[in-house]
């Protein structure tokens, strides 16, 4: 995903919440499918099913493909912040490990003209270099399978970029000044740009080491492992694969309170005194989410948990530490339920390109929906009714889920409409098989970024039956297709 649409979200539930409860759906006492999952109560697993060393296989995106560069690889970003609030002035220096794909004249990484250049190696060695309107262009010539790293020393006034959608809750991308000298960033489908140098794409995943400095008093907070607080700089790393999405940044006056989860995970959540104190027992409740979601989709893919509370009217599955706006209070346990679960849909397994996004925010809203229903006791029988209704509305307004508008990102066709495909394939094939089928998706695919035909591949072989039409047609029909 990018953030829980939660106006259009609202909708759907307030139609099934007027539904006469009934029996919620039976979770039975799943088995462990083979081959990755561990029993209930053990530790995560310690050898991802993806490459560890950050190498990806970028493409170019079908929907957004002035950002990124599928000719090179990054494997890993070094970065080192501080921020001034003074003067609003963010100084970086960024150390980018990168492998060329092809034989490239030059190399060419997504980055904001809001920074001035405080000079480029690489290698060690000074190249010229200058930044032409959202692209950093190094003067470095790499034969193909070449690796180089690059640093970048820079410095300015983070800028925002508009969001391509007409969501409700719509809010600029990247890197967010508060109205108190603070930041914040959100950034799907692009925006990581606005704060570092980056190949700004889902496709390449990299591994990350974040160091912020900040004034005293203030907090830095990153995705990725809490690694320690040294003076005023705090720093994050993150040991597995991060799409650039999924990072994130936030600065402010902030108190931490710290938790334990399932099997000890270590749970932190950041929240600022005298403003978000009514949403804190949603957040204590972060380990029973997880609880939930490793009975039915095994252990949590990630050494940390956490969530930081935001001056936003949405959420963010950023990795290893959600990004939530704290102004739904009413609504934010549904809403960090929908997170948690793109640490598995979404964050270990995450879509290639922005075509599939559905990949993602179709198993993070099902899961969602399952959560809520078996909560309030509503039966899946009568939110199906009810949830096809808002399909065919979806469909007519914003398209099918599998052929978004590049104007209309992350509009609620591509989380409610999906979830309805997974509901029939959970249908036909049972509690635990879907269970088995879910789990194993994740656990096959850590670390890995996929689309609409390796997922299609992997549901018949897991199943044995072919449902290629099934699912092609929910994702791709203009009107809500019918229930054989």
């Amino acid at each position: 995903m990018r953030r829980t649409p939660l106006v259009a979200a609202a909708v759907a539930i307030a139609l099934v919440g007027g539904c006469t409860p009934s029996h919620p759906i039976s979770l039975p006492d799943l088995p462990t499918p083979a081959p990755a999952t561990l029993p209930s109560g053990s530790p995560a697993p310690t050898a991802p099913a993806g490459p560890t060393d950050g190498s990806s296989t970028p493409i170019a995106d079908p929907i957004y493909p002035q950002y990124g560069n599928p000719g090179l690889d990054v494997l890993r970003y070094g970065l080192d912040l501080t921020w001034a609030p003074a003067t609003k002035t963010l100084t970086g220096v960024a150390d980018v490990k990168l492998r060329a794909v092809k034989d490239l004249a030059e190399v060419r990484l997504d980055f904001s003209s809001a920074y001035r250049l405080g000079g480029v190696t690489v290698d060690g060695a000074a190249r010229t270099a200058k930044v032409s309107g959202s692209k950093l262009v190094v003067d470095a010539p790499l034969k193909a399978g070449a690796a180089a790293t690059v640093v970048v020393r820079y410095t300015g006034t983070p800028d925002t970029v508009p969001m391509p959608s007409h969501r409700a809750d719509v809010e600029e991308l990247g890197l967010t000044i508060t109205s108190e000298g603070g930041l914040w960033t959100m950034q799907e489908p692009f925006g990581a740009f606005t704060w570092y140098p980056v190949n700004d794409q889902p496709s390449d995943k990299a591994l990350y080491d974040i160091a912020i400095t900040v004034p005293a008093g203030w907090s830095g907070i990153a995705s990725g492992t809490p690694k320690g607080q040294q003076g005023n700089t705090f720093r994050y790393a993150s040991s597995v694969p991060v799409a650039s999405y999924l990072t994130t940044l936030v600065v402010g006056k902030y108190r931490k309170e710290t938790a334990t989860g399932p099997h000890g995970i270590p749970l932190t959540y950041w929240y600022r005194p005298g403003v978000d104190e009514d949403v804190l027992p949603a957040l204590r409740k972060g380990s029973a989410h997880l609880a939930w979601l490793e009975e039915r989709f095994g252990p949590y893919p990630f050494d940390t948990a956490g969530v930081v509370l935001v001056a936003s009217t949405s959420g963010m599955e950023t990795q290893q530490m959600i990004t939530m706006g704290a102004s739904r209070s009413d609504r934010i346990d549904g809403d960090l339920l929908h997170e948690y679960a793109h640490q598995w849909f979404g964050d270990a397994v995450t879509t290639s390109n922005w075509r599939d996004l559905w990949l993602n925010e179709g198993w993070a809203m099902y899961v969602q929906y399952l959560y809520m229903n078996e909560r309030d006791g509503i039966s899946m029988s009568s939110w199906e009714r009810q949830i096809r209704l808002v399909d065919t509305d979806l469909r007519e307004r914003a398209g099918p889920p599998g052929k978004p508008d590049p104007g209309r990102f992350a509009e609620s066709n591509v989380y409610i409409c999906p979830a309805l495909m997974l509901h029939q394939i959970h249908k036909k094939i049972g509690d635990q098989r879907f269970f088995a089928l879910a789990r194993d998706w994740v656990q096959q695919h850590r670390n890995t970024a996929q689309d609409r035909a390796a997922f299609i591949a992997f549901v018949n072989k897991h199943t044995g039956e072919d449902f290629t039409t099934l699912i092609n047609t929910w994702l791709d029909s203009p009107t809500t297709p019918k229930i054989s």
